[in-house]
């Protein structure tokens, strides 16, 4: 007997106390599915790396460029995944050419049915076997996501995919060991540093000739600099006035 995709699907959002009826289902939006399901992120470094991800790409996009960026949020792409209850989402993606706004979760149907052009999943042991295999077969052919990254934060494995004729094939690293992003012109490179009192190696995005994509700290790292800079040319111009015998105090 063929099961009866709303009934189930009534059933289950009235397990979650959500209030629909029967001809509503295609009419759901974020606002209606559940977005949160109380699990943190796998470890602290886990959340800061996925954190570095968001906070580079966000500043670097200009603001007219439509698109949104997510981070360990739902992204709901078939009412049958909402059946299965399958509302784990990607730590992060990119959705190019969309409308800039808030979302508490990606609802594909309520997006013209479009979905992340990029997603990065940062593994654990966990996590890892399910990233490589299921994860991965469900982002090529569910969703079909034109390029898949994943990382471990940990190890430092990565490694990084990218959809051909339907198939996902190994985006081989460049001569300086960074993979390609054709989606975003972007490449994720390693970096060791310090981020969010973590002291690391971490995955950043930057320019292809290697240049990392700035984060608020570094930006205003960069403007006490241009400071300095300006103090110090400011005294060596007073300086010499002096030695001219002007007061640069009376100018």
């Amino acid at each position: 007997m063929p099961i009866d995709i709303e009934a189930a699907l009534l059933a289950e959002f009235q397990y979650y106390g959500i209030e629909v009826f029967p001809g509503e289902i295609t009419a759901l939006t974020e606002d209606d599915l559940p977005y949160d399901d109380g699990i943190p992120m796998e470890t602290p470094r886990h959340a800061s790396q996925m954190h570095l991800l968001v906070e580079a790409l966000q500043l670097h996009l200009p603001p007219q460029r439509d698109c949104f960026i997510g981070g360990n949020m739902f992204v709901y792409y078939s009412l049958d995944q909402v059946r299965n209850k399958d509302f784990k989402g990607p730590d992060f993606f990119v959705v190019l050419d969309v409308p800039q706004r808030e979302r508490k979760s990606w609802v594909a149907w309520q997006e013209n049915d479009r979905l992340p052009n990029v997603v990065v999943e940062l593994m654990s042991p966990s996590t890892a076997e399910n990233d490589r295999e299921e994860k991965k077969l469900t982002y090529q052919n569910r969703l079909r996501v034109p390029e898949y990254f994943i990382f471990e934060p940990f190890l430092y494995e990565w490694s990084g995919f990218r959809l051909q004729e339907g198939v996902y094939e190994p985006i081989l690293p460049d001569a300086s060991g960074q993979l390609l992003s054709q989606e975003l012109g972007l490449v994720l490179r390693r970096w060791e540093g310090c981020y969010e009192e973590i002291e690391s190696n971490w995955i950043r995005w930057a320019l292809p000739d290697g240049t990392l994509l700035p984060i608020h700290a570094e930006l205003a790292q960069q403007e006490r600099q241009r400071a300095e800079q300006e103090r110090q040319r400011a005294n060596r111009l007073a300086e010499r006035l002096r030695s001219m015998g002007i007061d640069p105090d009376e100018l």
